[in-house]
């Protein structure tokens, strides 16, 4: 199934980001403690995150020309959080530094049993964009704008600016917040977490989601990731539904699984593809980040990628 967009020839990025990054301590537990209780930690460290910078993070070990808009605080984080693009090749031209302001953090609590984990996170209200802040080229000068809905007004007004223009609207969404209805309808592509369309119209099923959620707001492409069971699309009415890999090895830390995910698919229309292997990309991107902590981490370069995809699963 083919997109029904086409991407622009000539521009300075791939992919632009708009939204959020963070600094995330990761701590891993033999298992995640119940109330009041004390638990020994495995071990602990400092790692990069937010899901707008691990995805282009993701991209750009992949070969795509990336450039990240957001803010970073003026404190230790921040300075650890810009470096970690800056040492990935991720443009910083759009990014600010606000001192004063704290960046945004996260605590994971991570069960080493099966990966999965536990996020305690604050945003400094200082670093949220009211809707005029964002420069225009912000929206004009890549081939897709991937968006985080977490400054609303600023996404609907770069995402009309972008359709105005021939970019391609990306959207990572986990729930719904106010304004989504408004910035819904200039989204080409919705990739949402598994009960997105349950918050959103009270709908737990996956497929009667997608179709209400692209009749109602007429995205070109909509999706909903399913974790260890793969994820699901609708384009042009068709239903694509894909498996999931296996990571490889144990799955140690799940942390920025649905980033990776968004990097693999966008990575994958960048040739003008068909949805299906996008779709056959995202599921293995997100696979191998869960090999190793962290959101960033265990992301793949474009061979390992491409090696991965054609081997046998296991």
């Amino acid at each position: 199934m083919k997109f029904p967009f086409k991407l622009r020839s000539e521009c300075k990025f791939d992919v632009i980001g708009f939204g959020t990054n963070a600094v995330d301590y990761l701590v891993r537990v033999p298992s995640y403690p119940e109330f009041n209780s004390k638990v020994e930690l495995t071990s602990y460290e400092l790692a990069a995150g937010g899901e707008v910078a691990s995805t282009l993070t993701g991209l750009q070990r992949l070969g795509m020309r990336t450039a990240y808009a957001g803010r970073f605080g003026g404190d230790r984080e921040g300075e650890f959080g810009r470096g970690s693009l800056a040492a990935e090749g991720v443009d910083l031209s759009f990014a600010e530094t606000l001192e004063g302001v704290r960046t945004q953090v996260g605590f994971i609590i991570i069960d080493e049993r099966s990966g999965e984990r536990t996020v305690i996170w604050h945003r400094d209200e200082g670093l949220a964009y009211r809707a005029a802040d964002p420069a225009d080229s912000i929206a004009v000068d890549g081939r897709i704008l991937h968006l985080t809905p977490h400054d609303t007004e600023a996404c609907i007004r770069l995402a009309g600016l972008a359709r105005s223009n021939g970019v391609v609207v990306s959207l990572d969404v986990d729930r719904p917040v106010d304004g989504i209805q408004s910035l819904l309808p200039l989204v080409d592509i919705c990739i949402g977490s598994s009960d997105f369309a349950l918050q959103l119209f009270g709908i737990d099923d996956p497929a009667a989601g997608l179709g209400e959620i692209a009749s109602r707001f007429g995205c070109g492409v909509v999706g909903l990731t399913l974790g260890e069971s793969g994820s699901i699309f609708l384009c042009g009415g068709k239903l694509i539904e894909t498996t999931a890999f296996q990571v490889p090895g144990p799955c140690v830390d799940t942390t920025g699984a649905g980033d990776a995910f968004r990097a693999g698919f966008l990575y994958g229309i960048l040739p003008d593809s068909s949805v299906e292997d996008p779709a056959t990309f995202a599921n293995a991107v997100a696979a191998l980040k869960c090999r190793t902590p962290g959101a960033r981490t265990g992301l793949p370069r474009s061979y390992e990628l491409h090696s991965f995809v054609t081997s046998p699963r296991h």
